[in-house]
C-alpha cells in the first residue's frame, strides 16, 4: 500500500510555529551590538494588520514567542505594536478619548506606535556600537524597542533591518553590564 504525501484533513486555520525563547549566545557588554538584534536578513519578521482585534495581537505574540509586531498595511510598515502597548494604559485611555466602548472594539491602529513616532537608529551605526552601548540607548531613552533601518542614501526609502529588543538584549547579557 503506497502511503500518501498529501493530507486530506480540513484545519479550521493554520498558523505559524511558535519561536523558540532561546535568545541565541550569551553576549558581553564588550561585544558587538549587531549580535544583540533579531536582523531581518535571517530571520523573517512577526507582522500584523492594523486591523486586528488587540486582543489577538496578544495572542500571536504570545504563541510567536514575541513581545513586538511590526504593523503593516499594503507591504508597508506603520507602525509597531508591543504587548506593554496592549496590557498597559492605551486601551483604557483609548476608549476614554474614543466612541468605542467596549475593550474587544479595539484594533491594533488604535494603540500602537505610528510610523513616524519610532525611534530608530541606523544599521551602520549600529555595526560600530557594543552590546552595553546599545543596552544605554535603551535605558536612556526609556524604550522597549528600536527599529533598525537601512537607507541606500539622504532622501531614499528605508528598509527596516532589524528589531531591537530591550529584554531580550537584557536576557542576553544575563545580568552583566560590565
Amino acid at each position: 500500500m503506497k502511503e500518501t504525501l498529501v493530507s486530506t484533513t480540513r484545519f479550521e486555520a493554520g498558523v505559524l510555529p511558535r519561536r523558540s525563547i532561546a535568545d541565541g549566545q550569551g553576549l558581553r557588554s564588550s561585544d558587538p551590538a549587531v549580535l544583540a538584534v533579531t536582523d531581518f536578513t535571517r530571520e523573517h519578521p512577526v507582522t500584523i494588520d492594523p486591523e486586528r482585534q488587540i486582543d489577538d495581537a496578544l495572542d500571536d505574540m504570545i504563541r510567536m514567542g514575541v513581545r513586538a509586531l511590526l504593523v503593516v498595511k499594503d507591504q508597508r510598515i506603520v507602525g509597531l505594536i508591543t504587548s506593554y502597548d496592549i496590557q498597559g494604559e492605551r486601551p483604557l485611555q483609548f476608549l476614554q478619548s474614543s466612541t468605542y466602548s467596549h475593550h474587544r472594539d479595539i484594533r491594533v491602529a488604535h494603540v500602537m506606535t505610528p510610523w513616524h513616532a519610532l525611534t530608530s537608529i541606523h544599521w551602520e551605526t549600529l555595526q560600530t556600537m557594543r552590546a552595553g552601548d546599545l543596552l544605554q540607548v535603551l535605558d536612556h531613552a526609556g524604550l522597549t524597542h528600536i527599529i533598525v533601518v537601512e537607507a541606500d542614501g539622504p532622501g531614499a526609502s528605508c528598509v527596516v533591518r532589524a528589531l531591537v529588543s530591550r529584554a531580550r538584549l537584557i536576557r542576553q547579557l544575563s545580568g552583566i553590564r560590565a
